[in-house]
């Protein structure tokens, strides 16, 4: 990074598209560069003024495509897609570094102003404080008064002081940035993880085409259905608006004789599964189910974020999730889309798509419901394409008992076992098979492998839905008890993973190291875990102490996001840090069939936890090629048992 002159940049500029919901892509395509702020290595900043007639010197625009000169910016695919789209072509991420991405992998917040904050940058070198300010005034449409005369939209000479004011804060957060990558440029990421990032910026410039027809057509539909159910809960209960939590607390206590301290959802579930309520205040309660029903949302999040080209792009976030390096969902957030369900998902989905509610009132008991268990099919490939869905068969399973060395699970994975039938087995001594001999064991097995490999305990299983299974925390002991006892091998990783933590924050000097490859220790106030891939987890600031309120005298804890949103002091222990350390593994094993499914020529459009969704020509590829990709062992990994199945289809859903 350093043989090379660096070049770092920030953009103001304004578009009548609001980012959160049209996403980066559909705001680049529709956005006015206002200020451009750049300097070179160590240099003074320089701002240039594009609405005042100012140009962007030409030394800087042949820079912008020059491989020796390194591009930096704090979240540089902003950069990066809204100088493509202004100079009419793509940008090469691979010339580009991203203060924000490496800001991730270090266990930072992802905001300049946060980051900068955290580190303790001196004030002259941290974000202006000014900047939301000026950003609504000067960045989005304002709206029309008499005061303002009547404009749509701020402009520098409606407001010389501001503008001046906001040449600084462009400035500013250049300094900002270049202060930011000078603290963590020592932890220059290893190139796997650049080649990765230019990858991902490869997937999202694909994007994937929207199903237009069928995405208005549901919003129509529910928008129908919504008016009905509106319509009829006004009827049976006389309110104005049935959906007012006051007044439809008051309407059920003077039905039902008793006030409820809420009607949230959880309490109209239960409330439903029961026989204590009329027959009126059921279907109201169902009403309301109906009324509170958000998953038709993305329909409309697809149709905000679709570009010109009539596909979404944009919907994965690069090392989004904290410390495993996992991809965050953005805008249409396809980590939690609704599963379908549907024998006849064909057949729903041209109802839905000819906006017929008759025919899906006629053949669906719930056709909100149906509505929702399409939002997957929205997603379709091009024209003389279809999709190719691969994905890891229980990659989380083969990754801990690889890393523990649990043999019989080993045995069962490359025997071509169903884990959780071989689990079961294990549990409680007999033989257990899906649908056949003990089968109803299987269930058992499933939600202990889910909830119990990581230290979880009742409210893991009951997170699962133990309890809905009608188990009864005793016999949920039990399970816990036999899943452990079962598996000794992950159980004593859980102690030595975090033996290992221990010992490299009291020994900053020493590497603790482990099986396969995984080895600890601390620098420069971080507490890394080194993966086999050579990644490494981070911990800011680790701590081996006792916390204020802590029970506990030797907490294991580290400053990150805290549950309930803020920055703080985060507690952890062998259970989480095994969690960890296999979800990022598995995340690797993901990256690493992503670059070679690259090289193969297979266009990956999207991908979603352990899955990718690949878009290509009926000619080009197949699904057993695509698999078998996936499933080659790894070098960093000799051991790792890995399998993928898939499917093709021409719309997106789940097999």
């Amino acid at each position: 990074m350093m043989d090379k002159h660096i070049l770092s940049i920030d953009l103001e500029t304004y578009s009548e598209v609001d980012i959160r919901k049209g996403g980066l892509y559909k705001y680049a395509e529709n956005s006015e560069i206002l200020l451009f702020a750049y300097a070179y290595d160590d240099e003074p900043v320089e701002v240039i003024d594009l609405t005042q007639g100012e140009a962007i010197p030409a030394k800087v625009l042949h820079d912008l495509e020059n491989p020796d000169v390194l591009k930096t910016a704090f979240n540089a695919a902003f950069e990066m897609h809204v100088l493509g789209h202004h100079l009419g072509r793509r940008l090469d991420p691979a010339e580009w570094f991203c203060t924000m991405v490496q800001s991730y992998t270090l266990g930072l917040p992802g905001s300049l102003a946060a980051v900068g904050e955290v580190l303790n940058l001196a004030e002259d070198k941290k974000k202006l404080a000014t900047g939301k300010r000026l950003i609504q005034y000067f960045c989005k449409p304002c709206k029309p008064t008499k005061a303002n005369g009547g404009r749509t939209r701020n402009l520098p000479q409606d407001d010389p002081k501001k503008w001046e004011l906001f040449k600084t804060y462009n400035g500013q957060d250049v300094e900002a940035e270049r202060a930011i990558r000078k603290r963590i440029e020592r932890f220059f990421p290893i190139q796997r993880e650049r080649a990765l990032w230019c990858l991902d910026q490869k997937i999202n410039d694909a994007g994937v085409l929207i199903d237009t027809q069928l995405v208005d057509n549901a919003i129509a539909l529910d928008e129908k259905i919504k008016t009905r159910a509106l319509g009829e809960a006004q009827r049976l209960t006389c309110l104005p608006n049935p959906n007012s939590r006051d007044q439809l607390i008051a309407w059920f206590e003077g039905q039902e004789g008793h006030r409820p301290g809420t009607l949230d959802k959880r309490a109209r579930a239960e409330l439903l599964a029961g026989n204590t309520i009329s027959k009126t205040t059921r279907r109201v309660l169902e009403l309301k189910d109906l009324l509170a029903k958000t998953s038709v949302r993305k329909y409309i999040a697809m149709r905000n974020a679709m570009c010109r080209d009539g596909r979404v792009h944009g919907m994965l976030q690069f090392y989004g999730a904290a410390r495993t390096g996992r991809w965050a969902g953005r805008l249409v957030q396809l980590h939690n889309l609704p599963q379908n369900h549907l024998e006849d998902l064909d057949t729903a989905r041209s109802f839905a798509r000819e906006g017929s509610l008759d025919a899906l009132e006629m053949f669906y008991d719930n056709p909100s419901d149906v509505l929702s268990q399409l939002i997957r099919t929205a997603f379709v490939a091009g024209e003389g394409k279809r999709f190719i869905v691969a994905d890891f068969s229980a990659i989380e399973a083969r990754v801990i008992a690889w890393y523990a060395d649990e043999a019989w699970r080993q045995k069962a994975f490359a025997n071509g076992e169903d884990i959780y039938c071989a689990s079961a087995s294990q549990m409680f001594g007999v033989p257990v098979v899906k649908h056949g001999v003990n089968g109803e064991l299987r269930q058992k097995g499933k939600i202990a492998e889910l909830a119990c490999g990581y230290g979880g305990g009742i409210s893991a299983l009951k997170a699962f839905g133990a309890d809905k299974m009608g188990l009864s925390e005793e016999h949920m002991g039990e399970i816990i008890k036999k899943w452990r006892a079962s598996s000794p091998h992950i159980v004593r990783m859980w102690g030595e993973v975090e033996r290992c933590a221990r010992l490299a924050i009291k020994n900053k000097h020493t590497r603790i190291k482990w099986h396969h490859g995984l080895s600890f220790y601390t620098r420069s106030g971080l507490l890394f875990i080194e993966l086999p891939s050579g990644r490494a987890i981070a911990y800011l600031k680790p701590s081996v102490q006792r916390e204020p309120g802590s029970y506990r005298k030797d907490n294991l804890t580290y400053e990150g996001v805290t549950p309930v949103g803020s920055w703080g002091r985060c507690y952890t222990w062998g259970g989480k840090l095994v969690e960890n350390i296999v979800q990022a593994t598995a995340r690797d094993c993901l990256a690493e069939s992503m670059l070679r499914l690259d090289k193969a020529g297979y266009k990956i459009v999207m991908h979603v936890h352990d899955e990718v969704i690949l878009e290509m020509p009926y000619e080009k590829g197949s699904l057993e090629e695509a698999t078998s990709i996936m499933g080659q062992p790894i070098d960093w990994a000799p051991g790792l048992l890995l399998r993928a199945d898939g499917y093709e289809t021409e719309y997106y859903r789940k097999d």
